[in-house]
């Protein structure tokens, strides 16, 4: 657990520690999803990642589109909210890498030129009928699955990865 601490009444209470992310279900015209290769694990992925602080959802997402894959986009809907629950050992001295909430949205693309980042080694448009044959991570293909059933109701998921993935509840909201 985090060494946030905060009094109350003269008790001595723990802050609640989750990152807040965010992920993009960037669509073009030509019914294809933008996907990015992670340089750290070499696989595929949809563009996203942490919200910075003071940064609001929005500009979270259309930051994170663009250093991955130099695509400005609109954010239209949300379509999921996913709650990460498991923690694990962190990397780099990190003792404990805490809960996640990551909020996806279907975004539409604006303007910019597919390019890499100190993130990304590709980025390319895929046919949306092919993204799942492209994702190999469970959880990430449970969030991409909850954008293809999208029928107005927002999807709520609640997972773990580690030791294994392990989707804990699903409902639409």
């Amino acid at each position: 657990m985090s060494n946030l601490l905060y009094f109350i009444g003269g008790l001595t209470m723990q802050m609640p520690v989750h990152i807040v992310a965010v992920g993009a279900f960037v669509e073009n015209g030509n019914n294809e999803i933008l996907l990015v290769k992670t340089r750290r694990t070499g696989h595929w992925v949809f563009p996203g990642g942490q919200v910075e602080v003071g940064e609001n959802l929005i500009d979270g997402v259309s930051r994170e589109v663009k250093e991955e894959s130099g695509i400005d986009v609109n954010v239209s809907r949300l379509v999921g909210i996913t709650s990460k629950t498991g923690t694990y050992e962190g990397q780099s001295g990190v003792k404990e890498v805490p809960t996640k909430v990551i909020l996806d949205f279907v975004c539409e693309p604006i303007s910019g030129e597919l390019t890499t980042s100190d993130e990304t080694s590709d980025s390319r448009w895929v046919p949306k009928e092919e993204v799942l044959d492209m994702i190999s991570a469970p959880a990430l293909r449970t969030r991409y699955q909850a954008y293809l059933d999208f029928n107005g109701s927002v999807q709520y998921a609640d997972y773990i990865t580690r030791p294994q993935f392990a989707l804990n509840f699903q409902r639409k909201l």
